[in-house]
């Protein structure tokens, strides 16, 4: 279509130049004859003007030929070619999308539909490339982890709200050495970029109380060219605080097995190298048994607590009156509460619905509180159990005016050989994971522990079980 335009634009150029110049030439022609005619003195000047004219016409006409053809050059490259680029643009977007409305080719001779289709395609192009936006801006800003992309300049492109808490970042941190060079990171810019394999790219730092880890990588444009670097920002802060666990519990077990086998022994190879009489043997046995039932209870606690953890051991759960198991436990301890002259009283406050839940392991937990409470309260001392029902759980409440706990140690009673005096629960038989245990059990059962206490005053422990629904 359009070249066909294009040569009619040309046609009618070069025919209203032929004609103007047609119509000047032929005026001068006209002009001379008369003077010719009218003095015959001019007629060789006359000649010599009209030769000059003629030379002039044709020189005219040659000229605006070539300037027409110039003209149709420019609009042929920076007019037709471009048009024509995004006709045969449009035909392409039409033929790949069979769905679309079709536009035969005899329509597309009309310029106004080949835009009305090229602005609907661009549009809908740009609403994809929006919503991709949007989308990928929703993820980040919920992601747990922190993201920052810089440029090659080192200016920040791209952050979410979650770098920003985990870095600290304040509003005039702008730029990679901002925000890194405060932690004092043996790494910049160009390490990441241009040394990629041979520099670390991960680094670990400490932020307020928290332990940062912190992933770089460079990223590159569509050229394969380096085009910035982005850091991945992860809290790792628990992981930590596990691996730092883990490596007490190895050392502890360590510790606690050490101490029972160097006493054995030690009074073992007493008795071997020399002859004792009985009573000196019978007492360096009853030491030996001693630290071996000890060892043999600190296994089992670590065994129970193995169980639990690799979710081994089945919790079985029945129906039972815990009001009954409670003075069944009491009965059990009534040799210990003897010898340190305790007054024990067990209430059950109400009719307390029966509970669901693994019998043999609530009986453990109980005995466990009830054993505490008379280890650590001097003798003469008073213990007072409670047995009630609130909402949907029943509740034990166990009251002692023993020693107490002090505040600081509240929050970590819970863990593994976690001991407020070490050498007073290792001379009494603990073995520091008797709370661990209870709290594992309870946990397993959709029960709760929950413990009080005050230096000097007594402590309070309440457990909660669920009751048969």
């Amino acid at each position: 279509m359009f070249k066909n335009i294009q040569s009619k634009i040309i046609l009618v150029m070069l025919l209203c130049g032929l004609i103007i110049i047609g119509g000047i030439g032929v005026r001068n022609i006209m002009l001379l004859n008369d003077l010719a005619n009218n003095s015959a003195e001019l007629t060789q000047k006359v000649e010599e003007v009209r030769t000059n004219a003629e030379i002039t016409l044709v020189i005219g006409l040659v000229a605006f030929i070539i300037i027409a053809f110039l003209i149709r050059l420019y609009l042929s490259k920076y007019v037709i070619y471009p048009i024509n680029r995004l006709i045969k643009g449009a035909e392409n977007i039409q033929n790949k999308d069979d769905s679309k409305k079709t536009i035969k080719k005899e329509n597309l001779e009309n310029a106004d539909e080949i835009f009305g289709l090229m602005t609907k395609e661009l549009k809908e192009q740009l609403n994809e490339v929006s919503t991709k936006k949007n989308q990928i801006e929703t993820i980040l800003r919920h992601m747990t982890d922190g993201i920052v992309a810089f440029n090659m300049d080192g200016d920040i492109i791209l952050i979410n709200p979650e770098a920003k808490k985990l870095l600290s970042i304040r509003p005039e941190d702008a730029t990679f050495e901002d925000i890194f060079n405060k932690f004092k990171l043996d790494i910049n810019m160009e390490k990441i970029i241009y040394l990629e394999n041979w520099t670390s790219s991960e680094q670990r730092v400490e932020v307020d109380d928290k332990y940062i880890n912190i992933f770089f990588a460079p990223f590159k444009n569509q050229d394969d060219r380096p085009d910035g670097v982005i850091a991945v920002v992860q809290d790792i802060t628990e992981h930590v605080k596990l691996d730092n666990m883990r490596k007490e519990f190895v050392a502890d077990v360590s510790h606690e097995l050490k101490t029972p086998i160097t006493s054995i022994m030690g009074y073992a190879d007493t008795l071997l190298e020399g002859d004792f009489d009985k009573e000196t043997q019978s007492k360096f046995l009853n030491v030996i048994a001693t630290e071996a039932r000890r060892m043999a209870k600190l296994v089992t606690d670590l065994l129970t607590l193995s169980r639990y953890d690799s979710k081994k051991k089945k919790t079985e759960k029945v129906t039972f009156d815990l009001g009954e198991l409670v003075k069944m436990c009491q009965d059990k301890l009534a040799i210990e509460i003897k010898k340190k002259n305790h007054t024990v009283n067990c209430f059950v406050t109400a009719d307390v619905p029966p509970v669901y839940a693994d019998k043999d392991d609530i009986e453990r937990v109980v005995l466990n509180i009830l054993t505490n409470s008379i280890k650590y309260t001097k003798d003469g001392g008073e213990i007072k159990i409670y047995v009630g029902f609130v909402y949907n759980d029943a509740y034990i409440k166990v009251f002692d005016n023993g020693i107490g706990i002090p505040e600081e140690d509240l929050n970590r009673i819970f863990e593994r050989f976690y001991r407020v005096d070490k050498a007073r629960t290792r001379e009494m038989g603990g073995t520091g994971l008797g709370l661990s245990i209870a709290k594992e059990i309870l946990d397993k059962n959709g029960g709760s522990i929950d413990i009080k206490s005050v230096v000097g005053q007594g402590t309070e422990v309440v457990i909660k079980i669920p009751t048969k629904n």
